[in-house]
């Protein structure tokens, strides 16, 4: 079954898997984006459905996940420095939304009760190896 797609990555929402596709197309990669209209049309079920899932055809599937890998091998701060892990030494860093003080959360109650996206939202490096809070500046 060479033509069968598989699922090689998901994302929260369809912009960040747009960009990716779009990469992976450039090397001449065939994409699927699946579940990226409904996540549109309502971003917060995106969880509830497992996100945008980012699908090629499965002869791709190696060359499509050295691509993703070098495109996430190393996260930058706003200097452009390598960001390190300071407890453990690993790059390999993400960045997460985080809810970690009153006002975050205020909007994010208002505006899930209006059904608005978030007005304020926070954001925190974590390294993925040790899950230690990564230090900016």
């Amino acid at each position: 079954m060479p033509n069968t797609f598989v699922t090689i990555a998901r994302y929260t929402y369809s912009s960040e898997a747009q960009i990716i596709k779009g990469r992976l197309e450039a090397e001449g990669i065939e994409v699927f984006l699946r579940d990226n209209i409904t996540i549109d049309t309502d971003p917060l079920v995106s969880n509830a459905i497992g996100g945008v899932k980012l699908n090629v055809l499965s002869e791709d599937e190696v060359k499509a996940k050295e691509i993703l890998k070098s495109i996430s091998n190393f996260t930058l701060d706003d200097q452009g420095n390598t960001l390190i892990c300071h407890n453990c030494g690993s790059e390999n860093i993400s960045l997460y939304s985080t809810l970690n003080n009153f006002k975050s959360m205020m909007s994010f109650i208002i505006g899930f009760i209006s059904g608005t996206l978030p007005f304020n939202a926070r954001y925190e490096y974590r390294c993925d190896d040790c899950n230690t809070k990564i230090k900016t500046q």
